[in-house]
Formats: C-alpha cells, structure tokens, sequence
C-alpha cells in the first residue's frame, strides 16, 4: 500500500510539474521534481492516519469487487480452463447457486458421466487420506432439440465469487486432473 502511495504522489508531482513549466523555459524538468517527491515519501515515516486510511480503501474495493449475496438460488456462470470439463451446454455455462447463511455452493451439471469425483483443491490433494471428494447426484438434461440424458452433477463449495479455484477432477480412468474454475455473475431466481 505504501509503494500505491509513493506512486500517486508520483504521479501527482509530474502532473503538477507538466503544469507548473508549461509557460516557463527556465523551469526545471518534472522529472526531477518527481524523483525527489519520491526520494522524500519513502525516507518519511509512515502515519498511521495514511495507513488506516489505506486499509479502508482496500476493504472498500475488496467489497465492490465480491459483494455478499443475500441467502438465495441465483442462476450464475459456471467458468473453467477447459473444454473437456465444462457446464452441459443445455444449460449455457450456468449453474445453481444456493446462498444460505452466507455460505455458497453452486450446482453444476456436466457433460456426461465420465467425471466421477471433483475436489476443491488440487489433484494432489485430492490423492491424500481424508480428502473429501465431492460426489456426483444424477441429473437430467433436457437440449434444445428437446431430447433429454442423464449426467452427473456436483454440488461445489463457492468461496468467493470471480476469483479464481482450484478443483481437481476424477475421471472414469482413475486420473486426478488440476483445474481452474470460477463462479461468477449470479441472477436472483424468483
């Protein structure tokens, strides 16, 4: 957060040079006004008054960023790294999200049956003792063409929404795959 501060008032001494010489030949190059508005900021001592009010700024916009969900079912996108594990497409990259306490999970149906165990963490980690895998519920899928499969679907634990996770796979061959997904843009189900 002090390196942000030291940027600014940067940023600030350049702006205010750029105005200060733009009349005067004689000036001296913001540059150096600039460099020495840094060389002094970081020699300071820090105040406590510029740090509280840096950490507020932060939980400000660490809030915009991830706003609390009210308890509820939304509708939200499902988002992965790859295309062989991915949201069926009969429901467009979408999920179930269930808030409740202010705790979510999302309800994902997938392609097929080939994925039969997800874990919130790494491949490797899904491989030790007591690893709580995520076990699949049978869903039906109806597409567009109005022909109806049945899947499997998982309920994953959601931290935070559009951030970033990890969640390992299992497939029918007995291989733990590592992937990247994240849970974003949810829609209030009435």
């Amino acid at each position: 957060m002090k390196k942000r501060i030291t940027v600014l008032a940067a940023v600030f001494a350049l702006a205010v040079g750029m105005l200060g010489g733009c009349g005067n030949s004689n000036a001296q190059p913001a540059a150096d006004s600039t460099k020495e508005a840094v060389e002094q900021k970081d020699t300071s001592a820090p105040d406590e008054t510029t740090n509280n009010e840096a950490e507020e700024a932060d939980q400000t916009s660490t809030d915009v960023q991830t706003p609390a969900l009210e308890d509820g079912v939304y509708d939200a996108a499902f988002n992965t790294d790859s295309s062989m594990f991915h949201v069926n497409e009969a429901n467009d990259g979408r999920g179930t999200l269930t808030v409740e306490n202010g705790k979510m999970t999302i309800h994902i149906s997938l392609a097929s049956k080939h994925i039969v165990n997800l874990f919130v963490g790494t491949a490797e980690d899904a491989q030790k003792d007591g690893a709580e895998l995520l076990q699949p519920t049978t869903d039906t899928v109806t597409y567009s063409d109005g022909t109806s499969e049945e899947v499997y679907g998982f309920d994953v634990p959601v931290e935070a929404l559009d951030q970033e996770f990890d969640l390992a796979i299992l497939g029918t061959k007995g291989t733990w795959y590592d992937h990247k997904v994240s849970v974003s843009d949810p829609q209030k189900v009435e």
